[in-house]
Protein backbone atom coordinates (compact mmCIF):
# COMPACT_ATOMS: atom_id res chain seq x y z
CA UNK A 1 0.00 0.00 0.00
CA UNK A 2 1.27 3.41 -0.50
CA UNK A 3 -0.76 5.83 1.47
CA UNK A 4 1.15 8.65 3.04
CA UNK A 5 0.12 10.79 5.97
CA UNK A 6 1.34 14.25 6.73
CA UNK A 7 2.75 15.19 10.06
CA UNK A 8 3.46 18.74 11.07
CA UNK A 9 5.40 20.09 13.99
CA UNK A 10 3.38 19.98 17.15
CA UNK A 11 1.36 16.91 16.16
CA UNK A 12 1.70 13.50 17.73
CA UNK A 13 4.66 11.64 16.18
CA UNK A 14 3.83 8.84 13.74
CA UNK A 15 3.63 5.39 15.32
CA UNK A 16 3.83 2.11 13.37
CA UNK A 17 0.91 -0.24 12.82
CA UNK A 18 1.87 -3.02 15.23
CA UNK A 19 -1.66 -3.71 16.42
CA UNK A 20 -2.90 -3.58 12.84
CA UNK A 21 -0.41 -6.31 12.02
CA UNK A 22 -1.77 -8.53 14.76
CA UNK A 23 -5.39 -7.80 13.82
CA UNK A 24 -4.64 -8.31 10.13
CA UNK A 25 -2.93 -11.63 10.73
CA UNK A 26 -5.75 -12.77 13.01
CA UNK A 27 -8.28 -11.77 10.36
CA UNK A 28 -6.29 -13.56 7.65
CA UNK A 29 -6.15 -16.67 9.85
CA UNK A 30 -9.91 -16.70 10.51
CA UNK A 31 -10.79 -16.06 6.87
CA UNK A 32 -8.14 -18.57 5.82
CA UNK A 33 -9.95 -21.28 7.78
CA UNK A 34 -13.16 -20.52 5.89
CA UNK A 35 -11.62 -20.10 2.45
CA UNK A 36 -8.31 -21.99 2.56
CA UNK A 37 -7.22 -22.04 -1.07
CA UNK A 38 -8.19 -18.45 -1.83
CA UNK A 39 -6.79 -17.06 1.41
CA UNK A 40 -3.55 -19.00 1.11
CA UNK A 41 -2.89 -17.27 -2.19
CA UNK A 42 -4.01 -13.84 -0.96
CA UNK A 43 -2.16 -14.12 2.37
CA UNK A 44 1.11 -14.91 0.62
CA UNK A 45 0.80 -11.71 -1.40
CA UNK A 46 -0.60 -9.51 1.39
CA UNK A 47 1.63 -10.63 4.30
CA UNK A 48 4.40 -8.07 3.58
CA UNK A 49 1.85 -5.28 4.05
CA UNK A 50 1.40 -6.29 7.66
CA UNK A 51 5.08 -6.43 8.62
CA UNK A 52 5.86 -3.96 11.37
CA UNK A 53 8.03 -4.13 14.44
CA UNK A 54 6.65 -1.09 16.26
CA UNK A 55 3.32 -0.08 17.84
CA UNK A 56 0.62 1.24 15.56
CA UNK A 57 -1.13 4.60 15.58
CA UNK A 58 -4.47 3.21 16.76
CA UNK A 59 -5.80 -0.16 17.83
CA UNK A 60 -8.39 0.34 15.08
CA UNK A 61 -5.87 0.52 12.16
CA UNK A 62 -6.22 -2.51 9.87
CA UNK A 63 -5.21 -3.76 6.43
CA UNK A 64 -7.81 -6.13 4.96
CA UNK A 65 -7.07 -8.21 1.84
CA UNK A 66 -9.78 -7.92 -0.80
CA UNK A 67 -8.28 -9.87 -3.68
CA UNK A 68 -5.14 -10.75 -5.62
CA UNK A 69 -5.12 -11.83 -9.26
CA UNK A 70 -2.48 -12.76 -11.81
CA UNK A 71 -2.69 -10.55 -14.91
CA UNK A 72 -2.93 -12.98 -17.84
CA UNK A 73 -2.28 -10.23 -20.39
CA UNK A 74 0.87 -9.10 -18.52
CA UNK A 75 2.87 -12.24 -17.67
CA UNK A 76 4.70 -12.07 -14.35
CA UNK A 77 2.49 -9.27 -12.95
CA UNK A 78 -0.24 -9.39 -10.30
CA UNK A 79 -2.91 -6.91 -9.17
CA UNK A 80 -3.61 -6.91 -5.43
CA UNK A 81 -6.41 -4.95 -3.74
CA UNK A 82 -6.54 -4.11 -0.02
CA UNK A 83 -8.74 -1.98 2.24
CA UNK A 84 -6.79 0.19 4.71
CA UNK A 85 -8.77 1.41 7.69
CA UNK A 86 -7.34 4.07 9.99
CA UNK A 87 -8.86 4.76 13.36
CA UNK A 88 -8.82 8.35 14.64
CA UNK A 89 -5.21 9.58 14.51
CA UNK A 90 -4.09 6.37 12.76
CA UNK A 91 -1.18 6.18 10.32
CA UNK A 92 1.31 3.96 8.54
CA UNK A 93 5.01 4.64 9.08
CA UNK A 94 7.24 5.65 6.15
CA UNK A 95 7.47 2.94 3.48
CA UNK A 96 7.85 2.11 -0.22
CA UNK A 97 6.07 -0.29 -2.53
CA UNK A 98 7.48 -2.73 -5.08
CA UNK A 99 5.05 -1.76 -7.81
CA UNK A 100 2.61 0.97 -8.78
CA UNK A 101 -0.14 1.82 -6.28
CA UNK A 102 -3.36 3.74 -6.75
CA UNK A 103 -5.33 4.65 -3.62
CA UNK A 104 -9.00 5.69 -3.54
CA UNK A 105 -10.43 7.30 -0.39
CA UNK A 106 -13.77 5.75 0.65
CA UNK A 107 -14.23 7.33 4.10
CA UNK A 108 -12.89 10.38 5.94
CA UNK A 109 -9.78 12.24 4.83
CA UNK A 110 -6.28 10.88 4.24
CA UNK A 111 -3.02 12.86 4.44
CA UNK A 112 -0.30 11.69 2.10
CA UNK A 113 3.19 12.78 1.14
CA UNK A 114 5.60 11.19 -1.28
CA UNK A 115 9.31 11.99 -1.02
CA UNK A 116 10.04 15.32 -2.71
CA UNK A 117 6.38 16.32 -2.78
CA UNK A 118 4.03 18.35 -0.60
CA UNK A 119 1.74 16.92 2.05
CA UNK A 120 -1.73 16.61 0.52
CA UNK A 121 -5.13 15.79 1.99
CA UNK A 122 -7.48 13.59 -0.01
CA UNK A 123 -11.23 13.39 0.63
CA UNK A 124 -13.85 10.75 -0.14
CA UNK A 125 -13.96 10.10 -3.88
CA UNK A 126 -10.42 11.36 -4.52
CA UNK A 127 -7.44 9.20 -5.44
CA UNK A 128 -3.67 9.40 -5.58
CA UNK A 129 -0.90 7.43 -7.31
CA UNK A 130 2.44 6.17 -6.06
CA UNK A 131 5.01 5.16 -8.67
CA UNK A 132 7.18 2.07 -8.04
CA UNK A 133 9.87 2.66 -5.43
CA UNK A 134 8.55 6.09 -4.34
CA UNK A 135 9.06 6.88 -0.66
CA UNK A 136 5.72 7.34 1.06
CA UNK A 137 6.66 9.59 3.96
CA UNK A 138 3.17 10.37 5.28
CA UNK A 139 0.10 8.12 5.14
CA UNK A 140 -2.38 8.97 7.87
CA UNK A 141 -5.91 9.73 8.93
CA UNK A 142 -6.31 13.52 8.77
CA UNK A 143 -8.69 13.39 11.76
CA UNK A 144 -8.02 12.62 15.40
CA UNK A 145 -11.73 12.02 16.06
CA UNK A 146 -13.19 10.26 12.98
CA UNK A 147 -12.07 7.08 11.12
CA UNK A 148 -10.76 7.06 7.55
CA UNK A 149 -10.50 4.36 4.91
CA UNK A 150 -8.96 3.81 1.49
CA UNK A 151 -8.78 1.08 -1.10
CA UNK A 152 -5.26 0.48 -2.45
CA UNK A 153 -4.65 -1.27 -5.77
CA UNK A 154 -1.11 -2.60 -6.36
CA UNK A 155 0.32 -3.73 -9.67
CA UNK A 156 3.63 -5.51 -9.03
CA UNK A 157 5.76 -8.47 -10.02
CA UNK A 158 4.52 -11.91 -8.93
CA UNK A 159 5.98 -12.74 -5.53
CA UNK A 160 7.24 -9.21 -4.83
CA UNK A 161 7.20 -7.87 -1.27
CA UNK A 162 4.53 -5.21 -1.71
CA UNK A 163 5.53 -2.96 1.19
CA UNK A 164 8.92 -2.27 2.74
CA UNK A 165 9.04 -0.07 5.83
CA UNK A 166 11.80 2.52 6.04
CA UNK A 167 13.82 2.43 9.23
Amino acid sequence: MSATFNTSLGQTPIRPLHLAVIAGLACAFVIGKALPSTMDAISAVIAPLCASSEPMGSSLDTVEPIGSYALPNVPGKRVTIVRVFYGPGGFTRAHRHAGSVTAYVTRGEIRSQLGGGPVETFKVGQSFFEPPGATHLVSANASNTEPAELIAVFVADEGAQLTTFIE
